[in-house]
């Protein structure tokens, strides 16, 4: 109750203060102020207390137009609320000032406030026009005319709007200022210099207005003042020469210039017209002409370096004023050079065709070259392509030589495409092509070449005479006659194994013949293999130049054996009992042929019954096959046959006589036959009981410990030659080649040995051929095991050892997989073998040095047991 009753005396006393203060509040605020700047702090003002303001609603009475200010509910200040435009509001009234209503409820009470809206200067002078265009005659306004001119207005008021005007600055004009009233003024253009179109023909002025503010601010306007022209001008060029630069391959119609001559002068007085006089050359006025309107100066024909390099001429410019004034100028068309000629090349001199001797630095050619363009485009660079063999020298400016760099073969090429290029500097270069075709004489500088140093040639023996042994040909890489070749026999060396004793050597053309032109080897006379074995001869080529060239083949014409020798007998040999048999006789026969065509056997044919003899089958050797008795009878005709295993095979008959004889007749026979000097065809034996088998046993004994000393003997060799060092046995000089035996097994060479050996009865002959294997020679230093031996030590071996002894034929193999040397026994037609001697070396893949030891001792042992032998041959 009590605080009720001091609202109530708060109220009175406010309305009480109301009255007395007449009832209204005033505010100030400047214009342009923010939103939220606080213009009085009403509720405070209206005497209500803190919140009071906001409890009894206190607002502003919305009003027909939009209030710019607003009352805040909870602090109870007046607030701007939008922006404020005094000139807007008012205009240039002065004061300005809104009214406004606030209303208070609770009681309902209406408040009048008054807001006054301050000016600010922001509104700067504006002139009716930004521009204002004026026109004045030349020569005729004479210095102190006034133009007047249009002031500037300003929307603030007071201070504000209080204006002063300047002009920029002029010689020819000033600004004057009138006052219309006290508070206008007026701004006057005043002319104090005459004016000169030509000189300034416009004339640009800014007149500028300044308000009283603080900061004030300004307005401008522009004056722009013609001057009306005179004709008191002539035509004048921006140049009195005008240089240019064109290419010459500039195109018909091209822009050469654009001469320009002005006229001072306006309107009629300043038209300009052109024309073209004084072309120097005269030829000019062909490619060149001018636009009488525009000036432009273009080409009307194309231009040519190679012919006119400057074109001079003048321009006239003529204005169309009363009277007409006229002025000159010159142009200058300097033509440039354009790389529009290609390099020009001419052969002067060609000397062909070049012999291929030429030496290095021969002149094949001379050569001119030239190019129509100037400088960079005219310098020309020359080569030759390809680069070899050919060059060029340069003699002197725009001539060249072409030489010979290097040697000439007319065989690797015959004839050379040159091609002689050239290319200027220009950008791009343009080049030039010449070909030259330059031949190659051929010179005789190739001598004729076989395809093989050494040809071997196979030819069986009882040939044709005539027929074609083979055919060589020799590559000569000249042309003409210098490459045209025949062919000569040169006299080679002939001989063989099998030649008689005291036929020597014979000319290798009394064999051989070459056709001259297609180098056939044609067979003179049949070949004799016994004869002939190896042929070796020279065919020589030579050329038809000058001089000529020769080139030479060796010729190895090789025989090949056939079976045209049937075996010949020889007269038989007797023997001593051996190891319970009796040898009663050998049969011995030769064969002229070698290899397989020689190797003999020999069958008792006759008698085919079993009889108390048989033969060796290899060995020819006739024995008893039993003991002897009286049944047996006194007199034995036998039949042996000897054949070789030829195809077809070839035989002889051998008939053997053997007597029967009694001990002591027996005896008597022998000693007879001892004492004769000539050969025996029959051989008696004495087979009486006692005697006969006494001898046999005394033989036998004989035989056994022979045997058995010569196994022991064999024994401690095998022993040495196992553990001991081995020797080389095998080496030679010079290179050989091991040729392959020939399809009839007979055995070839590259290089024959021919030693004389005595093996049997009668003279020494010459019936061993040994073979030299193909070994390059062993390295410096110490030779290691497996090197191999030297042939002349081999044919030591041969000839002085016990290596000769005959051993039983074999099945023969090709001897290119030797690597030793093999012989053939003419006498027993038996196969050596000789091996070196080398740590399990083989000559073959089955024959070692350890085999052919105890090849040796078996074949000892045959010789003692030569009826074991034969049963060995008649078990097979």
């Amino acid at each position: 109750m009590g605080e009720r009753c001091c609202a109530v005396l708060r109220v009175l006393v406010l309305q009480a203060a109301w009255a007395l203060a007449g009832g209204q509040v005033r505010y100030s605020v400047p214009e342009e102020a923010k939103a939220g700047t606080v213009v009085g702090r009403l509720a405070q003002d209206l005497g209500l207390e803190a919140g009071e303001a906001e409890a009894r609603r206190l607002r502003l009475v919305a009003q027909g137009r939009r209030a710019s200010v607003e009352v805040s509910g909870a602090s109870g200040a007046l607030l701007v609320s939008s922006r404020l435009d005094r000139e807007e509001l008012c205009g240039k009234s002065a004061p300005c000032a809104l009214r406004l209503e606030v209303l208070l409820e609770r009681p309902l009470r209406v408040f009048h406030v008054q807001l006054e809206v301050t000016d600010i200067n922001d509104n700067a002078p504006i002139f009716p026009a930004v521009r204002k265009n004026l026109s004045i005659a030349e020569l005729a306004t004479q210095p102190g005319s006034r133009f007047p001119l249009e002031g500037a207005s300003d929307a603030d008021i007071g201070a504000n709007a209080q204006l002063s005007y300047t002009l920029s600055p002029s010689e020819h004009f000033s600004l004057d200022l009138q006052k219309s009233n006290e508070r206008n003024l007026i701004p006057e253009l005043v002319l104090t210099k005459s004016l000169d179109r030509e000189t300034i023909p416009v004339h640009r002025l800014v007149l500028t207005a300044t308000d009283g503010g603080r900061p004030s601010l300004t307005g401008t306007m522009e004056l722009v003042i013609s001057v009306l022209d005179a004709n008191d001008n002539a035509p004048q060029f921006n140049q009195s020469v005008y240089k240019v630069q064109l290419p010459e391959s500039a195109d018909v119609g091209t822009l050469v210039a654009r001469v320009n001559a002005t006229d001072a002068d306006e309107g009629i007085n300043s038209e300009v017209t052109y024309a073209v006089t004084s072309f120097i050359p005269p030829g000019g006025r062909d490619v060149i002409s001018v636009n009488s309107k525009t000036g432009e100066i273009h080409l009307t024909g194309a231009l040519d370096f190679e012919e006119v390099n400057a074109i001079d001429f003048r321009i006239e410019a003529r204005d169309q004023g009363t009277p007409p004034l006229s002025s000159h100028c010159s142009v200058e068309l300097e033509v440039l050079d354009v790389n529009d000629n290609a390099p020009e090349v001419w052969v002067t001199s060609l000397s062909v065709p070049v012999p291929e001797d030429a030496s290095v630095g021969t002149v094949v050619a001379l050569l001119s070259v030239s190019d129509r363009d100037s400088g960079a485009n005219g310098r020309v660079r020359c080569w030759v392509w390809p680069a070899a063999p050919f060059g060029l020298e340069a003699t002197f400016a725009g001539s060249y030589s072409l030489v010979l760099r290097e040697a000439l073969d007319r065989e690797r090429v015959s004839e050379y495409e040159v091609e002689v290029r050239a290319e200027d500097g220009g950008a791009p270069a343009l080049g030039a092509r010449r070909g030259l075709r330059v031949p190659v004489s051929d010179v005789n500088d190739n001598a004729p070449l076989f395809a093989q140093a050494v040809y071997t040639v196979l030819a069986r023996e009882n040939n044709a005479a005539g027929a074609e042994l083979a055919r060589l040909w020799a590559r000569d890489p000249d042309e003409a006659g210098n490459g045209r070749v025949s062919y000569s026999v040169w006299e080679g060396a002939a001989g063989g194994v099998g030649a008689a004793a005291g036929s020597g050597w014979r000319a290798a053309s009394s064999y051989v013949s070459v056709d001259a032109e297609s180098g056939r080897v044609w067979a003179l006379q049949p070949l004799d293999y016994e004869e002939l074995q190896v042929l070796q001869f020279e065919v020589r080529a030579v050329d038809a130049g000058e001089p000529p060239l020769c080139g030479n083949a060796t010729v190895q014409l090789f025989v090949l054996d056939e079976n045209d020798n049937a075996p010949a007998l020889l007269p038989p040999a007797g023997s001593a009992p051996e190891a319970g048999a009796v040898v009663v006789a050998k049969i011995r026969a030769v064969d002229a042929d070698s290899g397989y065509n020689a190797w003999l056997r020999y069958e008792l044919w006759e008698p085919r019954a079993k009889g108390p003899f048989r033969v060796g089958l290899y060995s020819g050797e006739v024995s008893t096959a039993r003991p002897l008795d009286e049944a047996d009878g006194a007199r034995h005709t036998l039949l042996i046959v000897v054949r070789d295993h030829g195809e077809p095979a070839r035989s002889a008959t051998a008939t053997l006589s053997v007597s029967l004889l009694e001990a002591n007749e027996a005896a008597l026979a022998a000693g007879s036959s001892s004492a004769s000097s000539g050969s025996r065809s029959a051989l008696g034996v004495d087979v009486g009981g006692a005697a006969a088998s006494a001898a046999t046993n005394v033989w036998l004994v004989v035989a056994i410990c022979a045997v058995s000393s010569l196994f022991l003997l064999a024994l401690v060799l095998y022993g040495a030659s196992r553990w001991a060092p081995r020797a080389a046995v095998l080496s030679g000089p010079g290179p050989t080649t091991l040729v392959c035996a020939s399809e009839v097994g007979s055995w070839s060479y590259s290089q024959r040995h021919s030693r004389s050996l005595c093996v049997a009865d009668g003279a020494a002959k010459s019936d061993l051929m040994v073979f030299s294997p193909n070994f390059p020679p062993p390295p410096p230093g110490a030779a290691s095991k497996d090197t191999q031996p030297e042939p002349s030590a081999l044919l030591h071996t041969v000839s002085d050892t016990a290596l000769l002894l005959p051993l039983t034929p074999i099945q023969p193999f090709c001897p290119s997989r030797c690597v030793g040397s093999v012989g053939i026994h003419k006498d027993t037609q038996a196969v050596m073998f000789i091996v070196p001697q080398a740590p399990r070396t083989t000559l073959f893949p089955f024959v070692s040095s350890d085999f052919v030891t105890f090849w040796i001792i078996f074949e000892i042992f045959l010789l003692y047991f030569p009826s074991a032998e034969d049963l060995m041959h008649d078990g097979n």
